[in-house]
């Protein structure tokens, strides 16, 4: 596959080079489970560096977040049009990464300027696909979010490619094809699941399976929960580290199971069937007081307790739901789960009783949601972002601005401004847009 390279404009020896894994170490306690104070908070939300921000679970510390969203208080930094695309920007020291499908035949990366949006590097291949027609009502267009540390990107092309490239230059690093490493099919709906970063490692779901691979060079190696690719194997739903029971592992939702996996030799921990409508588990899992929440379209909402002291661990069912969850992750906060749903209601839902405290009238088809502290940004697919506060009472709006013309269901990034404030990044289908909240 041909490499198309545009070179730096200036030295980006920044805080790219430099940049820090902001996941622990395997067996580190995960930053989620961890107050994050000081300067530990502050570099924690400096930076935007994978899918839903630097734990991998929507919420961020850092500058306390301002009291209203109305469009005033949103200063526009600066717009740069793209190709279309679903992954979520990214953000390492002075640079934000994204992607984009062009003519329905190459993918492409940017690194862009933070401050002024201007074109560091680009970096592209060869490697569109079509999904199937009821999942390609936008198109079929690159899908994963990035991960970006240590002065590397890797980046998830739609085709089962894994690409790792110099955050500095764009320069490719390497490349893994698994469709030729595995010898398995195209997935059905493309490398939809976006990478983890933990270690020395990169983890992914793709190659019908999740794979662990070697941070720098891409030797694969293993790979569990092998079914054979396809319509049916191919994930939706991303990875997510944590430390249940006091083990370390990697829960990973498939099609039709989520597990836990050791993630030094792969070693399935335990697992348990999640009900879904034709495997539609997209959701990331969520982790509550050492309990396990999942929605699914077609299955309901779910809440499982590991028996981590047992001889061979195992999640059981605490309570179900029969409300769904669809795309959008939700929120965890103080025992309660808030959730986008299938039917397009916003609910909260207490994690204790399974019961819902409230349910609203209907919104778009698709929420990105990141939180601080009682407050929680929404950002519909329709491109109108709201600020809600997080409380079991009733829905609360403290504020709605338009910030996109076109629809963006890409994962909205938020972190602290460089020089100050709340820097809100939000791409939709037509491009990225920078905004600074006042």
């Amino acid at each position: 596959m041909e490499i198309f390279m545009r070179p730096t404009t200036r030295l980006l020896a920044i805080a790219i080079a430099t940049t820090l894994p902001l996941l622990p170490a395997v067996g580190e306690e995960p930053a989620a489970n961890r107050t994050l104070i000081g300067a530990e908070a502050t570099q924690a939300t400096a930076s935007w560096h994978q899918w839903r921000g630097p734990a991998r679970d929507g919420l961020v510390a850092g500058a306390a977040w301002p009291d209203g969203l109305e469009s005033a208080r949103l200063e526009k930094l600066w717009r740069v049009e793209l190709g279309p695309g679903y992954s979520g920007p990214v953000i390492a020291g002075d640079a934000v990464f994204v992607t984009e499908t062009r003519d329905k035949k190459t993918e492409h990366v940017r690194g862009l300027d933070r401050q002024t949006g201007r074109e560091l590097w680009q970096a592209g291949w060869e490697g569109a696909m079509t999904v199937p027609f009821f999942a390609a009502s936008n198109g079929s267009w690159i899908r994963a979010t990035p991960a970006v540390a240590d002065g590397r990107i890797y980046v998830a092309g739609m085709r089962d490619l894994l690409v790792c490239l110099d955050a500095a230059t764009g320069k490719e690093i390497w490349r893994v094809d698994f469709m030729t490493a595995f010898e398995s099919p195209l997935p059905s709906f493309g490398f939809v699941s976006s990478p983890l970063l933990l270690g020395d490692a990169v983890y992914v779901q793709a190659g019908g399976g999740f794979v662990k691979l070697d941070k720098a060079t891409g030797k694969v190696i293993w790979r569990v929960m092998a079914d054979g690719g396809g319509m049916n194997g191919s994930a939706f739903s991303s990875p997510y580290f944590t430390t249940l029971g006091g083990v370390p592992q990697i829960l990973v939702q498939g099609r039709e199971e989520l597990a836990g996996i050791d993630p030094e030799t792969g070693t399935i921990l335990w697992k348990t069937p999640v009900e879904a409508f034709r495997g539609m588990n997209i959701v990331t899992p969520s982790v509550s007081d050492g309990k396990i929440f999942t929605t699914s379209y077609g299955g309901g909402s779910f809440l499982f307790a590991l028996d981590a002291a047992a001889e061979k661990p195992t999640a059981t069912s605490v309570w179900r739901n029969k409300i769904q969850g669809y795309m959008s992750t939700p929120i965890i906060r103080d025992g309660h789960a808030y959730v986008h749903l299938k039917n397009q209601r916003f609910a909260c839902l207490d994690l204790t009783t399974g019961n819902e405290d409230w349910i609203t009238t209907p919104f778009g088809r698709y929420w990105s949601m990141v939180a601080q502290g009682d407050r929680i940004l929404a950002l519909d697919e329709t491109g109108d972002l709201r600020l809600i506060r997080a409380t079991p009472e009733e829905y609360v709006q403290l504020g709605e601005a338009k910030v996109a013309e076109t629809e963006s269901w890409a994962h909205v990034a938020v972190s602290d401004a460089p020089g100050g404030g709340t820097e809100i990044h939000v791409r939709d289908l037509s491009g990225i847009t920078a905004y600074r909240w006042k």
